[in-house]
């Protein structure tokens, strides 16, 4: 007959009944420790009463570190943006005024006006120069 202890299938469920009770005694130990320190740590607002006055001395640490520009960069800056503004507004400008001005020209020739197809072609190259 053989020994109890020396089954190897017993070995394996006791060992697991063992693993098993310890999980559970790991999380009832780990739900207890969370209510506590839910407890000692207080609420919502008392985290937030916390929270707030770290982040105001944490906000002023960072606005300690930038770095302003002076006066003459700022206005030399600004000048060259204000200009790149003026000539794309410029060139825009030129094509909506070229696009519309095209745009009459083809309505003209549509309602049969007494100019002939070529002769509206010829008035549009002649307007932007021959192109």
């Amino acid at each position: 007959m053989p020994n109890k202890e020396n089954n190897p299938a017993e070995t394996v469920d006791k060992e697991d009944s063992k693993l098993e009770a310890a999980k559970k005694v790991a999380k009832a130990a780990k739900a207890s420790g969370s209510k506590k320190k839910k407890a000692a740590g207080g609420g919502a607002l008392a985290r937030a009463g916390k929270a707030i006055p770290k982040f105001f001395k944490d906000f002023r640490s960072e606005v300690k570190k930038i770095v302003w520009p002076d006066t003459r960069s700022v206005v030399k800056n600004t000048g060259i943006v204000l200009l790149i503004v003026a000539i794309i507004g410029v060139v825009v400008f030129g094509i909506d005024t070229g696009l519309s001005e095209l745009l009459k020209l083809m309505m003209k020739a549509a309602k049969g006006s007494e100019e002939t197809t070529t002769a509206a072609a010829a008035a549009i190259f002649s307007r932007f120069g021959g192109l």
